[in-house]
This record gives structure tokens, C-alpha cells and sequence, in this order.
């Protein structure tokens, strides 16, 4: 098979599309023709040098997936060949076939087509993982949602909509923010323009976040506790702004808050707090949502996996709406546009 090899490691780093062995599915796994992949920060981090596989991951970038089953291992039951599948990974999705263990893999969604759900199992999980299973966001509760226009952003306030939340939203740019308006954000912070610390609770009644969902990391770390409410939740999924910053503990009690840092990749295949647990959970709970029509995927472009630099210059330049797709070139999906 064909995939994407990291020939020199930067930012941006030196790609390849070209030959390599084909993966071997264990028992537990299932093989998939891959149609489509989506670019995630993990990968652009890994690219660079920055963030190795886990201890056994496939050292190809892609985190997650979608196309055809062509293979199914001899213990897996409740897939056959021929079913259309999107999975999580841990890595391996920039690639014509992908192996991954069947708890991680989800049917397409009714009303998706194979490159819409090229970037959907990364995005739901992360999202679902933190915002339901990690910090309980709940009805009539006060979401904060850093990086509204991020692919992260776009699934996170559909979800916190459809629970019944008021969401608000940080982005830099007006397009951005009238787009998470259209989505469903209640709240849209500039964060060029004014700081979310005293614009959030200016705009809801003077209550701060009952649940911040943070890319941010350090930079926003003492603003982020200043904003919660009483009981309040800051789970930090990303580190774009750093990773060292002091902790004020006595404003965080003073709030009787918490702060959850939580990653997805290193999650273990099987067991409590899971990959394969969280899948359940999207599966039962999120994926009803996705067929109905209440939460959709958000896709700012598709591009040709051969030509993966350029999708990742679109990540790390910014300005981009939802995900940006890796169509695998003549596997048999339809093009989503550009």
C-alpha cells in the first residue's frame, strides 16, 4: 500500500507519498481500506518531533478514519467485510489501509458520507469524552469554549447546544466568530479585542463558565480559573500556549473548582476510561445526534492525502473552519468540495 512517510521532521516537515508494507490485523482488529483521514494538531506535533506514537501505535500520522472493512480478525464479532466504518486510531490513518482494534471503530453515521466521517472519530470522542464523561456539562449549565473555530471547536458547541448549555466561544476572527454563531454559540469573545475574564459574565448575567473546554494550556491557565463559577470545571485538552504556569490553589478553592487535564491518544485500548469505552459511549449517545441532524460534521476543506503539506499548512497557518480532510486518491469516495 501507499502512505504518507515523514521523510525529514519541521515545521513544516518533509512528506512523502510511497510504498510501504501493508498492515497485518491482529485477532482483535479489523483491516480498512481507508477513504479519508482528517489532520489533527497531534499530527502536525508529530511531524515536527515533537509527540512519538505511543509504544506499539503505527509511526504513520493519522488519529483517526474512514472507509470499508476488508478484513476482520478471527475474535472480532459484530463487523464484516464491506461495512463502511470510521475509527479512532492511534496512529496509521495517513495511509491506503489501516489495522485497528474493533472496540475503536464506529458505522458511519446515516446521512454521512465517507469523507465528512474521515474527520469525525477524533473530534466526537475528544469531545464527548470531556465535555460529557469527564466534566458532566449538563442543562442550563455555562460552557466556555477556547478555539471555537478549531474542529474541536465547531463539534464542541453543537454538543453543548444539543445538552442544553449556553455556549460561548473564543476566535480572532469576525468570520469565525458569526460561523460559531451559526452553529449554535450563544456568547462570541474576541479574545484580540476584549478578555474573556470580565466579557463572559458581561454577557451572562455575571456568571462566570460552569465548564471551560481549553487548547490553551499555561498562557490562560490563571484567567481560565478567574472565570469559572462556584463548582466550576477547567479541563485542559491542548498545550498550544505552554506547559509550565504557577497555580493560584487559593483562588481555585475559594470557587470550589477543578481542574482535569486529560489526553485521548495514550488512553488504553480496553478497559475503564478507554478508548474502546468512550467509542461505546459516542456510539449510544452521540451518534443518534449525528443521524439526526442535530450535530454534523464540520469540514473547511479537502484535500488529496499525496498532498498532505498542504493540508498541514492549512492547520498550522490558522484561519481554518472545522477540519481539514485527507481524501485517499481513487478509493472510491466521492470528493466533499474544497
Amino acid at each position: 500500500m501507499k502512505a504518507i512517510v515523514v521523510e525529514r521532521p519541521g515545521s513544516p516537515a518533509e512528506f512523502t507519498w510511497t510504498e510501504v508494507p501493508d498492515p497485518e490485523p491482529a485477532a482483535d482488529e479489523v483491516l480498512i481500506d481507508v477513504a479519508a483521514t482528517a489532520v489533527n494538531r497531534a499530527d502536525l506535533l508529530q511531524a515536527a518531533g515533537h509527540y512519538p506514537p505511543p509504544p506499539g501505535a503505527s509511526p504513520i500520522l493519522g488519529l483517526e478514519c474512514a472507509g470499508t472493512i476488508a478484513q476482520v480478525g478471527a475474535d472480532v464479532t459484530g463487523w464484516a467485510v464491506g461495512d463502511q466504518v470510521c475509527a479512532l486510531l492511534a496512529g496509521g490513518g495517513y495511509a491506503e489501509r489501516v489495522a485497528v482494534p474493533a472496540g475503536q471503530v464506529l458505522p458511519v453515521p446515516a446521512g454521512v458520507d465517507l469523507v465528512h466521517a474521515g474527520g469525525l472519530p477524533e473530534v466526537a470522542c475528544t469531545v464527548w469524552s470531556n465535555l460529557v464523561l469527564t466534566a458532566g456539562l449538563r442543562a442550563g449549565q455555562t460552557v466556555l469554549i477556547h478555539g471555537g473555530g478549531s474542529g474541536i471547536g465547531t463539534m464542541a458547541i453543537q454538543v453543548a447546544k444539543a445538552r442544553g448549555a449556553t455556549v460561548a466561544v473564543t476566535a480572532s476572527r469576525a468570520e469565525t466568530l458569526d460561523r460559531c454563531r451559526e452553529l449554535g454559540a450563544d456568547i462570541v469573545i474576541d479574545y484580540r479585542a476584549d478578555d474573556f475574564v470580565t466579557a463572559l459574565p458581561a454577557a451572562n448575567g455575571g456568571r462566570g463558565a460552569d465548564v471551560i473546554l481549553d487548547v490553551i494550556g499555561a498562557k490562560y491557565l490563571t484567567r481560565n480559573i478567574a472565570t469559572l463559577a462556584d463548582g466550576g470545571r477547567l479541563v485542559i485538552i491542548g498545550m498550544q500556549g505552554g506547559t509550565t504556569a504557577e497555580l493560584d490553589i487559593n483562588a481555585l478553592m475559594r470557587r470550589r473548582a477543578g481542574v482535569i487535564g486529560t489526553t485521548l491518544r495514550s488512553r488504553p485500548g480496553t478497559g475503564p476510561g478507554s478508548k474502546a469505552e468512550i467509542v461505546a459511549h459516542v456510539r449510544a449517545e452521540l451518534w443518534p445526534l449525528v443521524s439526526a441532524g442535530a450535530v454534523r460534521p464540520v469540514i473547511d476543506s479537502v484535500v488529496d492525502l499525496p498532498d498532505a503539506a498542504r493540508a498541514h499548512r492549512r492547520v498550522a497557518d490558522g484561519g481554518h473552519f472545522g477540519k481539514v480532510v485527507l481524501r485517499v486518491p481513487d478509493a472510491g469516495a466521492p470528493a466533499a468540495g474544497n
